[in-house]
C-alpha cells in the first residue's frame, strides 16, 4: 500500500502547541499505521520535533520564525497580539511562500496547520493550490481589543471580519475539517463585533469540539514522591517558576527571584527551579545565587508533577496542564495579550490558578501568594483529557 503523505505545520510561539501536536500525530500512527508524516515549523519547535525522531522538511531552516517577531513587539509583560499580528506579516509572507514551493514540488495527501493563520489565509485566496484535504486546529476564537486605541480597535474589528467571513453564507473555509482544542464554553459567548456573528454560534457550525490535549496520561502523574524520585529531587517544598518557549519573561523571571529571597526567610529549604526555557540567556537576568537555572527541560510536565507550587505566564499549554495534575499555580498572563486573557477567563471559570498580574506585583505581593498558596490542596472538577485521540478520529474520519 502507498504510504499516506502528511504535511504537518505547527504555527503557534513558543514550545506549547507542538507537544499537543506530536500527541495528535501519534494517534494518527496508531490508527493509520501506513502514514508518513513531515513537519514543517520554526525554532524551538524544531528542536523538539528533532529529539523526538520526527522528520522535518527539507530546508524547514528557511522558514520564517514568528517568535522574533513577538519579543520586538512585547514590551516587558505586554504583548498586544494585534501589534504581534501586524510586524508578523513580512513573516507570514515568507512561510506562504515556503508552503506554496513546498506543495507544488511534493504531493501531500493532507495537509494539517495548528494556528497557521497565514497558509488558512493564502489557501483561501488561491484555492487552485489547494489538492489536499486541509485540517485546521484551534483553541481560541476571534481577538479582542485590549485598549481604547481607535488603530486597535479598527484592526481587531477588521480581523475579525475576515476570521467569520464565510458564517451565513455559501462560501466555505479553507479548511475541510476545523479541530478545536478545549470545549465550547472556552469561546466567549458574544459577537465578533458590531453586524458579526456570535463566536460560539460561529464555532458550533464550524469546529468540532475534542477536548483537552496532554502529551501524557495524567493518571501516570498523580504519585508526587514517586516523579520527584525519578527526576532526583528530595523531600523538601519545591517551587517551579517557568516562562515558556520564548524570551518574554525575563522580568516575570526576576520578579519571582526577589520573592523567593523573601519566602526563605520563611521557609529556609525552599527549593526554588527557574525553567528559562531555550530563548532566554541565564546570563541576562539578575537572579539569586541560591536558586537553580535550567534552560530547556524536555517534559516540563513531569517537574509540575513533582512540585508543590508552579509559577508560570498565562498560556494555555502550561496553566492547563497544572490544572488536569491538580497543583496550585500563580499564574500572570501577558498584558494586551487577548487570548491569555480569554485562557484566565476559563481557568476563572474553572476554580483554577491563582491570577496576577506583573505590572502590579511586587516581591512582597507575590511572597505572601507563595506562602499561602504552596502545598495547598487543589479542588475543581475534572479537565476533560483524551483530546489527541478524538482529534485523530476526527482526521481519519475525513480522509475515509
Amino acid at each position: 500500500m502507498r504510504p499516506l503523505n502528511v504535511l504537518y505545520i505547527s504555527g503557534s510561539l513558543g514550545l506549547g502547541h507542538i507537544t499537543r501536536d506530536i500527541a495528535i500525530a501519534n494517534q494518527l500512527r496508531k490508527l493509520l499505521p501506513e502514514v508518513e508524516i513531515e513537519w514543517l515549523a520554526a525554532d524551538p519547535a524544531t528542536t523538539l520535533l528533532k529529539e523526538a525522531g520526527e522528520k522535518l522538511v527539507p530546508g524547514v531552516e528557511n522558514y520564517a520564525n514568528e517568535n522574533v517577531s513577538a519579543e520586538k513587539v512585547a514590551q516587558g509583560s505586554k504583548l498586544n497580539l494585534l501589534s504581534y499580528l501586524l510586524k508578523s506579516r513580512g513573516e507570514w509572507k515568507k512561510n506562504i511562500d515556503f508552503f506554496f514551493d513546498l506543495i507544488s514540488t511534493k504531493s501531500y495527501d493532507l495537509v494539517i496547520g495548528d494556528e497557521t493563520y497565514e497558509i488558512s489565509l493564502a489557501l483561501r485566496k488561491h484555492p487552485e493550490k489547494k489538492k489536499f484535504p486541509f485540517v485546521m486546529i484551534f483553541d481560541f476564537v476571534g481577538l479582542d481589543a485590549m485598549t481604547k486605541n481607535p488603530f486597535e480597535q479598527f484592526g481587531v474589528y477588521y480581523w475579525n471580519r475576515v476570521w467569520s467571513h464565510e458564517y451565513g453564507t455559501e462560501q466555505k473555509p479553507s479548511y475541510d475539517l476545523g479541530v478545536f482544542v478545549g470545549e465550547l464554553e472556552d469561546i466567549p459567548d458574544k459577537k465578533f463585533g458590531f453586524m458579526l456573528p456570535n463566536r460560539r454560534e460561529y464555532a458550533k457550525a464550524f469546529y468540532t469540539f475534542v477536548g483537552y490535549i496532554f502529551p501524557f496520561d495524567v493518571s501516570q502523574y498523580r504519585d508526587k514522591y514517586l516523579i520527584r524520585k525519578k527526576l532526583g529531587y528530595g523531600d523538601e517544598p519545591l517551587l517551579i517558576c517557568s516562562i515558556g518557549g520564548t524570551a518574554i519573561g525575563k522580568e516575570l523571571l526576576e520578579l519571582c527571584g526577589r520573592a523567593v529571597t523573601i519566602v526563605k526567610q520563611e521557609i529556609p529549604n525552599l527549593r526554588a527551579v527557574f525553567v528559562t526555557g531555550p530563548r532566554l540567556l541565564e546570563e541576562s537576568m539578575d537572579l539569586p545565587d541560591d536558586v537553580e537555572i535550567k534552560g530547556y527541560v524536555p517534559g516540563l510536565y513531569e517537574h509540575f508533577a513533582a512540585c508543590d507550587l508552579a509559577i508560570v505566564q498565562g498560556g494555555a499549554t502550561s496553566t492547563f496542564e497544572l490544572t488536569a495534575l491538580r497543583k496550585p499555580f500563580i499564574y500572570f498572563p501577558l498584558e494586551g495579550h487577548c487570548e491569555q486573557a480569554n485562557v484566565s477567563r476559563i481557568l476563572s471559570q474553572r476554580g483554577a490558578g491563582v491570577k496576577l498580574m506583573l505590572s502590579g506585583t511586587t516581591p512582597e505581593l507575590l511572597a505572601g501568594k507563595i506562602l499561602s498558596t504552596i502545598g495547598r490542596k487543589v479542588e475543581c472538577p475534572d479537565i476533560p483529557v483524551g483530546g489527541a485521540q478524538k482529534a485523530a478520529q476526527s482526521i481519519v474520519k475525513l480522509l475515509k
